[in-house]
């Protein structure tokens, strides 16, 4: 196809929405891979087809999905031996599912927990959602009712779905996961900070002045609301049904989520495979409690490590045993990863999160920041030993795992889904991916621009360079992974190239706006809440009291400023 005819094609997709209008609508850049390789994807189609409905024929049904992300690991702590003989662990079973399956080298994710859980949910980037703030003790925002996941898309193909574990995607009512399609869930609104948010951190300094009961009295004080009373550690429900608080506040607690998140996915599975149904399951594991309270196993002695070797590691080796037990192994995909960079920034003590290969860490756009850990694995599906160099973003997930599914056309048509079906990477490997673009967001602003093997910060704190409009910040990944050495003179060229993508996925922002943040009182809706948690929506006192409504700034809460001028080099 000539450059013309390009061009053509990408200005009709600009002017007339309406051309799309039955199809799924994918970011303007991904029609520009689309309109020169569509004779070749069509034709690998056909043969990727002929696989799919040959293992439904086999086994009777489409197969069934698993996705399972941990927080904030470097690339390479995972499924590479040599990297992890260096940071002190082993993680036998996932290092087997890598090597047996597909090792990812280029796994893109947004740069936070929040963030990168609604991409990978929704198959569109944090932004479009309104989810790029991380969401921390009572944060009175969620993943609003509007968007459509994952779970709802294969819901209406007729798969049974759960999600167990660390949920991070709102404290709100119409957040929680089974108000967005899971027909069942046990998760936490928030992360690992809630193994501190309790008196035994408190009483080590762990947490500093929350648990206000078992301090002395401040004689100063003179305001009782501004610390937070009441919250929700760990709820469950399922759809259409109530929503308890599980267990309490406490961190013994906390220490039962993931073995009991681990069994209920076990169980889950089990139930749906003897009832012959295919199952879609999401399951986020805590990882670590920030309280080191049990019994060291990894040679590094560190939070992050013993989580890997001594509460993932095992449970995959459990699910791994059970799908083989109930003879279900080959017709069940699972794609493992971390869900962005080590907490290379603040981390606390004895964490044991670090850069590895890539510079920069969770909150960076830097490759050290959203380049993770990642595998996928199905028995002779997936051939071994796959390590490919393609791009691929956790969004993709989504679009992948319905078309497997046979969902797609389930997946909504009225808005951007950034999402791109990969199941020619996944069954024919190495080259075939069909993405070779990421943008990445730090909170509501572009950071920077990947196109192949070249990257472009937006936001630099170079004062002659992106801030005199001469663009200094351009980077070759092959030779600069860890981004410290920008060229201007020999990449200058790309200034324009990178402004034409920049500027088409405007224009496509502008015809699918982004939806801002959806806020709401927290913990609506338990049906054994506390008179703390109660009490969040029942302030002790009223516009009789104050000349403003006290519950008024929820509505205002999206109005949070970011920083446009962010550093990006905090990984130095």
């Amino acid at each position: 196809m000539t450059i013309r005819k390009i061009i053509g094609l990408i200005a009709a997709l600009t002017c007339s929405v309406t051309a799309v209008a039955k199809d799924i609508v994918h970011d303007a850049e991904f029609y520009i891979s689309k309109a020169q390789n569509a004779e070749r994807w069509a034709e690998e189609d056909k043969a990727l087809q002929q696989k799919i409905d040959a293992l439904r024929k086999k086994f009777g049904q489409p197969p069934n999905l698993i996705h399972v992300m941990w927080d904030d690991t470097a690339y390479g702590d995972v499924g590479i031996p040599a990297i992890q003989r260096v940071r002190g662990l082993d993680t036998p079973t996932l290092n087997q599912m890598a090597a047996e399956g597909m090792l990812f080298t280029r796994m893109y994710t947004e740069v936070g927990c929040t963030p990168s859980r609604a991409a990978s949910l929704t198959g569109r980037l944090a932004v479009r959602s309104g989810m790029y703030n991380i969401g921390m003790l009572r944060e009175s925002h969620g993943i609003r009712a509007g968007e459509v996941t994952m779970a709802e898309v294969l819901s209406k193909a007729g798969y049974a779905t759960a999600f167990h574990g660390k949920w991070h995607l709102g404290d709100i009512e119409e957040s929680y996961p089974h108000k967005q399609g899971f027909d069942e869930a046990f998760f936490t609104g928030y992360n690992q900070i809630l193994s501190i948010n309790n008196a035994m951190a408190e009483q080590a300094n762990g947490s500093i002045g929350l648990m206000e009961e078992i301090l002395p009295e401040d004689p100063y004080k003179m305001d009782d609301t501004f610390i937070t009373k009441g919250w929700v550690q760990i709820a469950e429900g399922t759809k259409g049904g109530e929503t308890f608080q599980w267990g309490d506040n406490t961190h013994d607690t906390y220490t039962k989520i993931d073995p009991e998140a681990q069994n209920r996915t076990i169980e889950f599975i089990e139930r749906q495979a003897k009832a012959g149904k295919p199952f879609y399951v999401a399951h986020y594991p805590n990882l670590t409690s920030f309280i080191p309270v049990q019994k060291k196993c990894a040679r590094a002695r560190s939070l992050l490590q013993d989580g890997l070797q001594c509460n993932v590691d095992p449970f995959m080796k459990r699910l791994n045993d059970k799908l083989k037990e109930l003879g279900i192994a080959e017709n069940t995909l699972i794609i493992a990863m971390a869900d962005n960079g080590p907490m290379a920034h603040n981390p606390p003590p004895g964490l044991g999160m670090a850069e590895t290969i890539f510079r920069g860490g969770k909150g960076d756009f830097l490759e050290g920041g959203v380049r993770v850990v990642a595998q996928a694995y199905w028995p002779g599906m997936i051939e071994p030993g796959q390590v490919p160099g393609d791009i691929i973003h956790e969004t993709d997930i989504f679009t992948t795992f319905a078309r497997l599914a046979g969902a797609t056309r389930h997946i909504p048509t009225d808005r951007v889904i950034d999402g791109i079906d990969q199941t020619a990477l996944l069954l024919n490997g190495d080259t075939h991916g069909r993405r070779d673009h990421v943008f990445i967001y730090a909170g509501p602003n572009l950071g920077a621009m990947v196109k192949g093997d070249y990257k472009r910060h937006v936001i630099s704190p170079d004062p002659v360079g992106e801030a005199s409009g001469i663009g200094a910040a351009f980077y070759f990944l092959p030779a600069d992974p860890r981004e410290k050495s920008p060229m201007l003179v020999n990449m200058i060229h790309l200034k324009s190239p990178f402004n034409r993508m920049r500027l088409r996925h405007d224009i496509w922002i502008k015809k699918y706006p982004n939806s801002a943040e959806k806020t709401d009182v927290p913990w609506r809706g338990i049906s054994n809440a506390t008179p703390e948690v109660e009490a969040l929506a029942n302030p002790p006192f009223g516009r009789k009291d104050l000349p403003f409504d006290p519950l008024e700034y929820i509505e205002n809460l999206d109005e949070l400023p970011f920083d446009p001028d962010a550093d990006p080099s905090l990984g130095q």
